[in-house]
């Protein structure tokens, strides 16, 4: 273990290095970064390419698609034989160990919790990311990308593919020319989870299989036996490798309220949920966010704005809000609802398909820049924006939608919907303080009750609970999740000043 530490280290250390010394970028490069591929088309590597890395995979497959990485490489077969030219890998870092001179750019689609430490390190190389939502597991890491992005001359996006849609722009067209006045309460929800969530740890120890590296899996967070339940697909509902369906869709559905409002860090947080333990995120939830007056536009005030969060079947109450008879779920995602001081604003996840509920149409010509073709949730548009942005020269690149700078600190906000769940205990509304990143009303000594197990049966006719609570130290908890302890071996690049 200690030789892979160490050389875990020294591999950061030299990819670091080689990073910083890249200070002239040929402008002859068909990937703005010195390295020039055949036929004029970028070499990515995917990793994490059993689930949702495969169809981003196949919506690059206009360029070459050089090496691919799994843990886990039974689930990972089909993308495996849909691409056999492709070199194969458990280990991302020998794959940047032994292709880093050859390709160009990445794409990430692990467990939430490993897009951090792959992203971090391919943009210290210098190479162009692409990585799935949430964009990262923890606030800093999502800071820490951002001021990577600043400092690096790559192309990034975040694969929330509706930020690529029409509908967003249109949605911010209409709000920014006053269409439906200043806008002072935003509703936003989801159906999902719709995987399992709520759950506790599992006390069965499984064997490992075949063709699978669970100790990849792990990765940074704290090592636990395998068990079956984790992956694939479920690790969304566990705090240590995901961030619930908070997490999973609102990078898609806040994406709309996010951008049209020109929101930044809110001032102040707070949630509800059915139970919530220390493994797992809860079946359902609701969060407020309180987001201070923003700096007005040419024809829109921008005042202070609650910003309401629903998941796992709560929904924004009816009344004023939406016409009866009609359903809040018309693409299986979710939706948005602004609700201005002249209309209201409704439209599907994504910002597709905006509506006024006055049923008048606004008449404003189109001016933001439109990506061909993305005129729903569908793969491809939204890749190919950022292939456009990776042929461009840093400085003549105009970046997709979702780059990090963008990106980076939307995610901020959603993963502080995440922390509202999991600091309820404290039964208050949460200050925070964006710039320091850090929460300003919890003391020292402030504790929380969670929920460890909880269990019901009938005992001879007679019901009976167990329910098992952990006392844990508020402050220290907080800061654990804005900023992650990492095993040992897994530390990530330092903050750029």
């Amino acid at each position: 273990m200690e030789q892979k530490t160490n050389s875990r280290r020294k591999f950061i250390k030299e990819s670091m290095i080689v990073g910083a010394g890249i200070s002239i970028v040929p402008s002859f490069a068909v990937s703005g970064l010195g390295h020039k591929a055949p036929s004029d088309k970028l070499n990515i590597v995917g990793i994490g390419v059993g689930g949702k890395g495969m169809p981003n995979l196949m919506a690059m497959n206009t360029e070459n698609i050089i090496g691919l990485c799994d843990i886990d490489w039974n689930y990972s077969q089909r993308c495996f034989d849909t691409f056999p030219k492709a070199k194969k890998y458990f280990d991302w870092r020998k794959m940047f160990d032994e292709l880093g001179k050859s390709m160009d750019a990445v794409m990430v689609a692990t467990a939430d919790h490993t897009h951090a430490t792959v992203a971090a390190t391919a943009m210290t190389m210098n190479k162009h990311v692409f990585c799935q939502k949430p964009l990262t597991h923890s606030v800093y890491e999502s800071r820490l990308l951002t001021k990577l992005a600043e400092k690096h001359p790559v192309a990034t996006q975040m694969g929330n593919q509706g930020n690529s849609g029409d509908g967003v722009r249109q949605l911010c067209e209409w709000i920014w020319n006053g269409e439906i006045g200043e806008v002072t309460e935003a509703h936003t929800w989801t159906d999902r989870p719709i995987w399992p969530q709520g759950l506790e740890r599992p006390t069965e120890i499984m064997e490992i299989p075949e063709n699978f590296d669970w100790d990849l899996f792990i990765g940074p967070a704290p090592m636990r036996p395998y068990h079956e339940i984790y992956t694939p697909w479920n690790w969304r509902g566990f705090w240590d490798f995901g961030t619930g369906a908070f997490g999973d869709m609102a990078c898609h559905i806040m994406d709309p309220v996010y951008r049209a409002l020109k929101l930044k860090y809110p001032e102040a947080i707070s949630g509800s949920s059915t139970t919530a333990n220390t493994e797992s995120a809860p079946q359902a939830e609701k969060v407020l966010f309180q987001f201070p007056a923003r700096e007005e536009m040419e024809k829109l005030e921008l005042p202070a704005v609650d910003v309401h969060w629903y998941d796992g079947g709560f929904l924004p109450d009816r009344p004023g809000m939406i016409e009866d008879g009609m359903p809040f779920m018309n693409d299986g995602l979710g939706g948005c609802i602004f609700v201005g001081t002249k209309d209201t604003l409704i439209c599907g996840g994504g910002g597709f398909n905006p509506r006024l509920l006055s049923g008048r149409v606004p008449e404003v010509t189109p001016y933001l820049r439109r990506v061909p073709n993305s005129v729903d949730y569908s793969d491809g548009p939204h890749e190919q924006d950022w292939i456009r942005a990776c042929k461009e020269s840093p400085e003549n690149r105009v970046q997709g939608s979702a780059h990090f700078a963008y990106s980076g600190p939307f995610n901020e906000m959603v993963l502080l919907g995440v922390l509202a769940i999991r600091l309820k205990g404290l039964n208050k509304i949460l200050k925070w303080d964006g710039e320091q990143m850090q929460f300003t009303n919890i003391d020292a000594k402030e504790t929380m009750k969670v929920v460890k197990t909880s269990g019901f049966e009938m005992v001879n006719g007679v019901p009976k609970w167990n329910t098992e609570h952990v006392t844990l130290n508020a402050l220290e908890s907080a800061t654990e999740y804005i900023k992650h302890t990492y095993r040992d071996g897994w530390e990530l690049p330092e903050m750029p000043a």
